[in-house]
């Protein structure tokens, strides 16, 4: 045989061989989608989120779960080390960074069950991805690094859980960092959170000798071989641990019997439960949020994951296990009757769904919903119950980060996208028009960071309108505003990380580069004690004029309600005509919008109208409005007000070295240290300081710290500022205003 000949019937071999495994290839792809796209009964479908604080594991725990559950083919790091990243953080500011930005939603199957995950983000500037993300999932996956225990976004994220009524299995991540200790974290979830917490794991070593770990309740040691820890490999616990696991079995029996009325029978009478049963007691304690099961491991080193997704299916709720209501009215917030909607996936039902996430996609707008009612098919039509506008669906989808995957319909329990919606977060949807419904919408926090912020270029104005219109849509809590007074554009968020964050969002996704300004603080001014108004509105000038009087109390609300104002209508007669009352409303709330003490909003206030008089031709609601601002205006000069400002919750981790000279530093910042904790060479301060007074710190903390401390901080409450604080606010208002007495000589 000639060589020519030889080489051509190798290439024939070559090309058959490549065309089979790509024929292998194409069935397994076609096989995978059709396992993706058919739907499974509502008992065997889980909606669950992964939450924690920053670092702790949230966005590597998701990457495992997608590989042992045959999602994905290969794991990668967070901080893209390799130029990949991690598949759930698909935005590349976010690979860069190795954080996670926005929530990321994706599915899967394990055990012929299937599990929509969002992936949540742990910076509190980015807490409303966490909190509509909990709004629509049914459980929760709580990860705690095992050596930075319980923090403080841990706290935000417990009492998200809470509003929502969220069941969790705790998860301590990280066995295999040096000083990792598990139970001094089921310490801190028993005494700081309040969870009446129990292991249903121990680890088998720690740190550089973690091997595995053992299950307690049924009495075993998981070992996690191959290459990537995909092997379980079931064994005896081991001789010198089998007290220890029968102590903790009985801990873990003894913490549930005093939640589970069947479990305290069985204890009362001094009976050994059967696995089957502790499951079960698990499950029915983990539904009504009485107690936390909290299992072990470390997914970076692949080690406790696949049992934590058996849990998963376990122990937390599916779709119809969950109670989730919704308002009979013409609108959010009017007074209507709670219906419980129904989950069964009876497609005869109307179809009802929470759109709870805005993003824009290269295809258009993406909207997020979660389907709790009825079915949804490709080509039908829904109305959104705020506007009443309809929409017809022209494409269903499911997310796989930012993959999507075409569906034809979706059911109660499904997570899913749509295109081409034109509505808010938060908002309710419905297939039938007549149909007045409404779900409780999503708590947004207030923003308690402002910069000013312009285009580099003045040639980049139309790109930088289009990202501020953008991003204001997507996120609640970046807000955008012009202020008039000082001539400057001001957006607002939950962080100086926030802003700076969409800063370089619109240089790389608008090519509009911008600057941020000195970050300013949302003060607000309120009365210090009860004023009297009577106020007498009136202007004549040919033809008809106004005339307007309102008289009353203004007083300040208790310092808890110091960020509200209230009106009170106390009249009584016709003395102010009923139709006049709303302008005297709009009048006190419009005034209120801007101070007069340093241009800052007024809260903490309550307006109480007690009487007043009209004019039978010349009264009108502008009058009655105008009136209100002049009451205001004169309470302002008669009453005594201050400032006041708001005060975070830092807490910072720094190595016992610094603990002086950190302490130091909160103390000049006017910091009040409220508690410390220590551990293994590690400190951990909790303090509150004024916000006015936290800028710098993360630069300042590494300086002093050689890099090694790090900080979170949250909101807490507003409270009155320092003399001299308000002092320079004031001065440098009426700078601004060109009100002081070396001002005015100028001008002469």
């Amino acid at each position: 045989m000639t060589i020519s000949n030889m080489q051509r019937i190798r290439s024939l071999s070559n090309i058959l061989k490549t065309s089979r495994r790509f024929q292998i290839e194409l069935n397994k792809n076609y096989a995978s989608h059709v396992k993706y796209a058919e739907h499974k009964q509502l008992e065997k479908i889980r909606n669950i989120g992964i939450s924690a604080h920053i670092d702790s594991g949230k966005t590597t725990l998701t990457e495992r779960i997608l590989f042992y559950t045959g999602r994905i083919d290969q794991m990668h790091e967070v901080k893209g080390k390799d130029n990949v990243g991690a598949v759930m953080d698909s935005m590349e500011l976010e690979r860069q960074r190795g954080i996670t930005i926005q929530s990321a939603a994706t599915y899967t199957i394990w055990k012929d069950h299937n599990i929509n995950i969002i992936d949540t983000p742990g910076h509190v500037d980015f807490t409303v991805e966490v909190e509509r993300a909990l709004r629509v999932l049914d459980g929760a996956i709580l990860v705690l690094c095992a050596v930075g225990g319980v923090q403080s976004q841990t706290l935000t994220v417990n009492r998200q859980m809470k509003r929502y009524n969220v069941p969790c299995l705790g998860f301590i991540n990280k066995l295999d960092r040096l000083g990792a200790n598990p139970d001094r974290v089921l310490k801190q979830l028993r005494s700081k959170m309040k969870h009446n917490a129990a292991f249903l794991h121990l680890p088998i070593g720690l740190e550089k000798e973690c091997q595995g770990i053992l299950e307690l309740i049924e009495e075993r040691a998981v070992y996690f071989d191959g290459d990537y820890g995909e092997v379980m490999r079931f064994d005896e616990v081991p001789q010198n641990r089998r007290a220890e696991v029968k102590e903790r079995r009985h801990e873990l029996i003894e913490q549930l019997s005093n939640v589970d009325e069947s479990l305290g029978e069985l204890f009362l009478e001094e009976r050994t439960p059967t696995v089957a049963e502790i499951k079960q007691a698990v499950r029915r304690t983990t539904l009504k949020r009485s107690f936390t099961p909290v299992l072990l491991g470390t997914a970076l080193k692949n080690k406790g994951v696949q049992p934590l997704l058996d849990a998963v299916l376990d122990y937390l709720p599916h779709p119809g296990e969950v109670e989730n209501t919704a308002i009979i009215g013409e609108r959010k917030g009017s007074e209507g009757e709670t219906i419980v909607l129904d989950p069964s996936r009876d497609d005869s039902k109307p179809f009802v769904g929470l759109a709870f996430k805005l993003e824009l996609s290269k295809f258009g707008q993406l909207t997020y919903l979660r389907c709790y009612q009825g079915m949804l098919k490709r080509g039908e039509n829904i109305f959104n119950a705020r506007t009443g506008r309809k929409v017809k669906i022209s494409r269903l989808v499911r997310m796989h980060s930012n993959n999507m995957e075409e569906v034809n319909e979706v059911l109660s329990g499904d997570i899913f996208a749509l295109f081409g919606v034109d509505c808010a977060s938060g908002d309710t949807f419905v297939n039938d028009a007549k149909l007045q419904l409404s779900m409780e919408s999503i708590h947004v926090p207030d923003p308690v960071v402002s910069m000013s912020i312009k285009p580099k270029n003045n040639k980049d104005r139309d790109n930088f309108s289009k990202a501020v219109a953008r991003f204001t849509k997507e996120d609640p809590t970046f807000h955008f505003r012009y202020d008039s007074d000082n001539k400057e554009t001001v957006v607002s968020g939950m962080g100086e990380l926030h802003l700076e964050i969409y800063a370089q969002r619109m240089e790389r996704e608008y090519n509009c580069p911008v600057e941020l300004g000195k970050p300013k603080v949302a003060f607000r001014e309120t009365m210090m004690s009860p004023c009297s108004f009577d106020y007498l509105h009136k202007k004549q000038s040919g033809g008809a004029g106004q005339y307007a009087r309102v008289s009353g109390i203004m007083e300040p609300l208790p310092p808890h309600q110091n960020t509200v104002l209230q009106f009170v209508d106390e009249t009584i007669g016709t003395n102010v005509p009923k139709q006049f009352v709303p302008g005297v409303e709009r009048g006190f709330l419009d005034t209120c919008q801007k101070g007069y003490l340093s241009g800052h909003k007024i809260s903490g206030v309550k307006f109480r109208l007690q009487d007043g008089a009209h004019h039978i031709v010349d009264s009108s609601e502008l009058a009655f409005f105008l009136a209100a601002k002049g009451a205001v205006k004169e309470v302002f000069d008669d009453g005594a007000w201050q400032i006041l400002e708001p005060i975070m919750f830092v807490e910072v981790t720094i190595p016992e070295e610094f603990h002086g000279t950190v302490l130091g530093q909160l103390n000049k910042r006017g910091g009040i240290v409220t508690g410390t904790e220590g551990s293994e060479g590690w400190t951990t301060l909790y303090a509150e300081v004024p916000l006015n007074n936290m800028f710098g710190y993360a630069g300042d903390l590494r300086s002093m710290t050689q890099g090694k401390g790090e900080f979170s901080m949250e909101y807490s409450r507003y409270t009155p500022c320092l003399p001299d604080v308000q002092e320079q606010l004031i001065r440098k208002y009426q700078e601004e205003l060109g009100l002081l007495p070396d001002q005015k000589k100028k001008k002469n």
